[in-house]
């Protein structure tokens, strides 16, 4: 089966470099998979993006080494096994907030005996190779989004579910839960705090720690504290600061009036 990289940079003790995906278009899915990220998240929670236009980037993204990774809008069996038999070889479920949650996570993502994934890697056998069955279990990244109050509560509860590989922080939703502005970098002091307690767990339980970053600067902080995967802002915010950035420079001086025009 193809390799996951994301499994081969942390067991390397590395950092994965990753990019976030909303705008639902498979061209700019394939520019972005182009600048070099180890890996793009496809974000069908709060992105743009349907089912069919999903696959139409994981396909682009195919085209080079970048790890297809999808943010599935739930926990829910059906969108996370399709999700995995378009070729994802990651998913992040959002709100998993008990054991519970986390074990059915595992159980939807994983084939029998570890779990309860349907058999069906209609495209998934493409891209990962004929033998996909027999070692997507111990392929495939399954990460647990943590962003509530009730998932601070029960975090080791969690984080002991055999299975999970990792944990991802929204730092907006969990500032949001703790009474805080919600914000990706410079979070208030109490955010700030239930971040690096995530995070000392997550290394006790040996589950890497991901989380969601809204310049390099910050992300750059977040490896040298420990996480190993760290996003980088959005195709679309990447976007608008490079279209901001051209404009900034053309009004930054007065146009010139071309030949000819009053």
């Amino acid at each position: 089966m193809r390799e996951n990289r994301l499994r081969t940079i942390w067991q390397s003790g590395g950092a994965v470099s990753n990019g976030w995906l909303a705008i639902p278009n498979s061209f700019s899915a394939e520019t972005m998979a182009h600048q070099g990220w180890d890996s793009l998240v496809i974000d069908m929670q709060h992105g743009m993006i349907d089912y069919s236009t999903m696959l139409l980037m994981i396909q682009a993204i195919s085209t080079t080494n970048t790890v297809p990774v999808v943010r599935v809008p739930w926990l829910e069996p059906g969108i996370l096994m399709k999700t995995l038999d378009a070729g994802a070889y990651g998913v992040i479920c959002p709100m998993i907030n008990c054991r519970e949650d986390a074990q059915k996570l595992v159980a939807y993502t994983h084939y029998a005996p570890q779990g309860t994934r349907s058999y069906g890697p209609t495209r998934a056998l493409l891209y990962g190779g004929a033998d996909y069955a027999k070692h997507a279990n111990n392929t495939i990244v399954t990460f647990a989004m943590i962003e509530t109050a009730q998932a601070l509560d029960n975090l080791d509860d969690i984080l002991s579910v055999e299975g999970l590989d990792a944990i991802y922080i929204g730092p907006s939703d969990l500032s949001l839960a703790l009474g805080c502005a919600p914000k990706f970098d410079d979070l208030d002091p109490k955010a700030e705090e239930a971040v690096a307690h995530i995070l000392a767990r997550a290394k006790a339980h040996g589950v890497v720690a991901g989380v969601h970053n809204g310049a390099p600067e910050a992300a750059l902080k977040r490896i040298a504290e420990g996480f190993q995967f760290v996003t980088i802002g959005s195709d679309a915010r990447l976007m608008a600061a490079g279209a901001q950035a051209v404009m900034a420079k053309m009004r930054a001086v007065a146009a010139p009036k071309a030949a000819g025009t009053y």
